[in-house]
């Protein structure tokens, strides 16, 4: 058998990673009609979040999720535990808004509205404000540390901080009143859960906003994943005219395309430097665009020099790019089945909604058996039970009211009979049922209590108990 030993080559190993190597992105600034719309969603957020906790209603702050006292107050609204089904209702009506303009215009939540790209973009701007556009800071990452380089560092990162704890420390507003948080801070008596979130959420803000930015999006957020089911061929997305663009290349201002034997894109990758998340648009749609319409901006001041038309990349649907629809054909196929239907349930639970809060009891009534009293009997042949009434006045002005109980014959009430509570607040009452022996069968007998307002019998709450008779 003959000796193959020699003829054996070498083996070579090759060590490479299950993962790709993150490269920072450095997104470039842009003007445009887009441009403006996602600052203005900046400023409204921005606006409504740190504004409206300090906003006072009624002697009070308008909004505060009061967790303490279990009561959540949305200007004249008083919502308490009970109210849980308001809650879910607005779940609902959220996940059916994203489904329905999803369907209808693409991620315009992830590009306008969500946190991570509304705090990336004021991040972004404090670093362009003090490293520069993207050249700039490009060469400031490459360059060696120098004092400069430090003191330009060290100013962003400071001002990134202070924004930061500024945003935790209004998140923590709407669950302590402002004011009084204030004034903790100031006096060094914050307590330990109003710090850790402060700390925390100011932490995930400094580094989601400041550090890993279009990695939530693209990594960390499962809307990117899953975003995929919610389109059809008539979404409005971010969408680059392949026909219209190819073949691209370079060439100077003057000739037309097509007699050059080119399309209109120029390849100049402006599209590419001015995304977040660092995509070429061109290459089709991708999970990690966001919608923002950056690209579009920047190909439009393109298109302008050239003197080509505008629209090369723009907001349309794979059909309108196959057929080349203009908006009018576009805005036709916009009201299809899905959409409707979306359409259809969302206003159905918005008006249950609207309908269940307008129609909110401003008395509620909860009547406990006392359990650690049992039913005994007393003078003059009587039976006596022991019930705790938990009273809540969810208006917002302060009343009194009558209690009653009926329901068995001769039965009569022992305690406070008229209470009187101020707005949007809740005692507990407790009270002693006596009823004759003969009133009623042996064991469990059904009686009725009823809390009605003083100044309008209208408002009042007939609540059902047992009363037990040894």
């Amino acid at each position: 058998m003959p000796d193959l030993s020699s003829k054996t080559e070498p083996v070579t190993f090759v060590e490479q990673s299950l993962f790709e190597v993150h490269q920072k992105v450095y997104p470039r600034a842009v003007t445009g009609v887009f441009a403006r719309w996602r600052w203005i969603m900046v400023w409204l957020t921005q606006l409504l979040f740190y504004g409206l906790c300090w906003l006072p209603w009624n002697g009070r702050q308008a909004v505060l999720f009061d967790l303490i006292e279990r009561k959540f107050y949305i200007f004249g609204l008083v919502f308490w535990p009970q109210d849980v089904i308001f809650l879910a209702v607005l779940l609902i009506i959220a996940a059916y808004s994203l489904f329905l303009f999803t369907a209808v215009g693409g991620r315009l939540w992830c590009g306008y509205a969500c946190p991570q790209t509304v705090y990336t973009e004021i991040f972004l701007w404090i670093e362009r404000k003090i490293e520069g556009d993207r050249s700039a800071r490009m060469k400031l990452d490459a360059a060696p540390m120098t004092i400069r380089k430090a003191l330009l560092r060290a100013t962003k990162y400071v001002l990134w901080g202070g924004l930061a704890l500024w945003t935790g420390f209004t998140f923590v507003g709407y669950f302590t009143p402002i004011k009084t948080l204030w004034t903790t801070v100031w006096s060094f008596s914050l307590g330990p859960w109003e710090s850790f979130w402060i700390f925390f959420y100011g932490a995930f803000t400094y580094l989601f906003a400041g550090h890993l930015r279009e990695q939530v999006c693209m990594y960390m957020c499962p809307y990117a994943r899953f975003q995929g089911a919610m389109f059809d061929p008539d979404t409005l997305t971010v969408t680059y005219d392949l026909a219209r663009g190819e073949p691209r290349g370079a060439r100077k201002k003057g000739p037309a395309p097509a007699s050059i034997g080119l399309g209109d894109c120029v390849d100049c990758h402006i599209c590419v430097q001015v995304c977040p998340t660092g995509i070429d648009i061109r290459k089709g749609m991708q999970y990690e665009c966001i919608g923002c319409a950056a690209c579009i901006d920047a190909c439009d001041q393109v298109m302008d020099k050239m003197g080509y038309p505008k629209g090369l990349i723009r907001y349309s649907t794979e059909h309108a790019i196959e057929g080349r629809w203009g908006w009018k054909e576009i805005i036709s196929h916009v009201a299809r089945p899905r959409v409707l239907i979306y359409s259809a349930i969302l206003w159905a639970i918005i008006i249950a909604l609207v309908w269940g809060i307008v129609n909110k009891p401003t008395l509620r009534v909860d009547v406990i058996r006392d359990r650690a009293v049992l039913a005994r009997e007393v003078e003059d042949d009587l039976v006596e039970n022991v019930y705790r009434l938990h009273v809540m006045n969810v208006a917002e002005a302060m009343h009194r009211y009558a209690i009653t109980v009926s329901g068995l014959p001769g039965i009569d009430m022992m305690g406070d009979r008229i209470v009187e509570l101020p707005a949007a607040a809740d005692k507990t009452v407790t009270v002693r049922v006596r009823a004759p022996k003969e009133s009623g069968k042996k064991g469990s007998n059904v009686i009725y209590f009823d809390v009605k307002l003083l100044s309008d019998e209208k408002v009042a709450v007939h609540e059902k108990a047992t009363f037990l008779i040894p």
